[in-house]
């Protein structure tokens, strides 16, 4: 069959959520592509094949000659895993279509109209939202509330992990360890000091212990580290260092971020730990020739994975094009949605705050403050390589390789079982089919799953 002729139906989008909630719920089946152009962190190559088995890992990929060269090989592949290779039905012919590993969002917060704060049937309806659009894994960004609300939203995220579904990551805390003056559109009456027993009580909520964890000191995968990836957090607080030691200890990936810290606490912070900058020049002090502040912190630590939000409006395209020079390979992009996402302009909450939203453009209310995105994965790639001309390896590197080597998913892990981030043999079978010309996402399958 023709990756055109299985693009995306048209459908209500309770239907959507459906479909695509049932096949990441259900198992992976054996998928053979062929006669794409591969764009991944490794570069370019045309008329590529690529054969995935029953357990959503690729076991062989390569590229065909035009002399007959690798079709043995691409034959052989199908067959083991009981495709046959003749079939127009089993094979699916890219026709020249782009084939990208799937994109990865470690920080968004939701889509059509839910947010991952928003129970189980929220983070089914966000996830469809992202995962049509070519995200085929996230990390569910949770944003500020008090405590227990907190706690409840970070158990809602064990629990659909416990489910087997291998789209969702875990989840990013972001707050309530945020600074007053770099809040953005969190409550601020929510905010507070991360003292021990507040990350105690975070790190039980997803599933341990929090003095087990942090005495344990090493990543010993999710049964015992339980669903927090990353958090981020404000160094400068009495207690924002000891408590990116505690967090790290126990697995979890902190971040430096919507802080009011100037250069050398921001280090202090990467150096207890962190491995994060959460949405680089947002919510955080610029440059400043004689006031650096956190970003060259992040910049010149090559152990730091930098987010940057690619939708012209919270980054313009200067300091976009800029970020990649100065920190190459280490820019993630990521997308800060909210639950206006994939939606008409008009009111919306975030939290218990309103916002409205105008030109694909959220606000606060109360006091204009930008409140997240409208972006989604597939748009921050397709500005990238057709607005600002960046390298389409290296685009999509940005929003592939690079989120996931933030976390180890690059390699064999515990989280994701196969790694993420290329088309690969031993790779998980995350793919997505864009576009030649648009870059516009038309299939998607995570861990062998047809999502679209």
């Amino acid at each position: 069959m023709t990756a055109k002729s299985m693009t995306a139906k048209s459908g209500s989008r309770q239907e959507i959520v459906a479909q695509v909630t049932a096949a990441l719920e259900g198992e992976a089946r054996p998928v053979a592509i062929r006669g794409a152009r591969k764009v991944d962190a490794g570069g370019v190559r045309d008329n590529y094949w690529v054969v995935s088995d029953a357990r959503g890992v690729i076991v062989a990929a390569g590229q065909a000659g035009a002399n007959g060269s690798g079709e043995e090989e691409f034959e052989h592949a199908c067959r083991t895993v009981d495709i046959d290779p003749a079939s127009r039905e089993s094979v699916i012919d890219a026709d020249g279509r782009i084939l990208t590993p799937g994109y990865v969002d470690i920080h968004a917060h939701g889509a059509w109209e839910k947010s991952f704060d928003d129970g189980p049937e929220g983070i089914d309806v966000a996830r469809a939202g992202h995962a049509v659009h070519g995200t085929t894994r996230q990390v569910l960004s949770l944003i500020t509330n008090p405590m227990d609300v907190i706690c409840r939203n970070i158990r809602n995220v064990r629990e659909k992990m416990a489910s087997g579904r291998p789209d969702i990551l875990g989840c990013h805390l972001e707050g309530p360890f945020l600074a007053l003056k770099r809040k953005g559109a969190h409550d601020p009456n929510c905010l507070k000091d991360p003292t021990p027993d507040l990350v105690d009580e975070m790190l039980e909520a997803s599933g341990v212990s929090g003095a087990a964890a942090t005495r344990a000191g090493r990543h010993a995968g999710v049964g015992r580290l339980g669903c927090i990836r990353q958090i981020t957090i404000a160094p400068e607080y009495e207690h924002g260092l000891d408590a990116i030691r505690r967090f790290r200890a126990a697995g979890v990936v902190p971040a430096v971020g919507h802080c009011d810290a100037d250069y050398e606490t921001a280090k202090a912070g990467f150096d207890a730990g962190a491995g994060i900058m959460t949405h680089m020049f947002n919510a955080m002090n610029g440059l400043h020739h004689r006031e650096p502040g956190p970003i060259p912190a992040a910049v010149e630590d090559p152990r730091v994975t930098i987010e940057l939000i690619n939708d012209g409006f919270h980054v313009q395209d200067p300091m976009v094009r800029l970020s990649f020079g100065f920190a190459p390979h280490r820019i993630a992009f990521v997308t800060d949605s909210m639950a206006a996402t994939g939606c008409p302009d008009g009111a919306y909450k975030l939290g218990e705050l309103d916002v409205n939203v105008v030109d694909g453009h959220a606000r606060l209310v109360s006091n204009g403050a930008i409140a997240g995105s409208t972006l989604t994965l597939e748009v921050a790639v397709q500005r990238a390589v057709l607005e600002l001309g960046f390298d389409p390896a290296d685009a999509v590197e940005a929003a592939t390789l690079t989120p996931a080597r933030a976390f180890g998913f690059e390699r064999p892990n515990p989280v994701t079982g196969a790694p993420l981030g290329f088309v690969a043999p031993g790779f998980a079978a995350d793919f997505n089919l864009l576009d030649p010309a648009s870059w516009a996402v038309e299939r998607v399958w995570c861990a062998g799953r047809s999502l679209r």
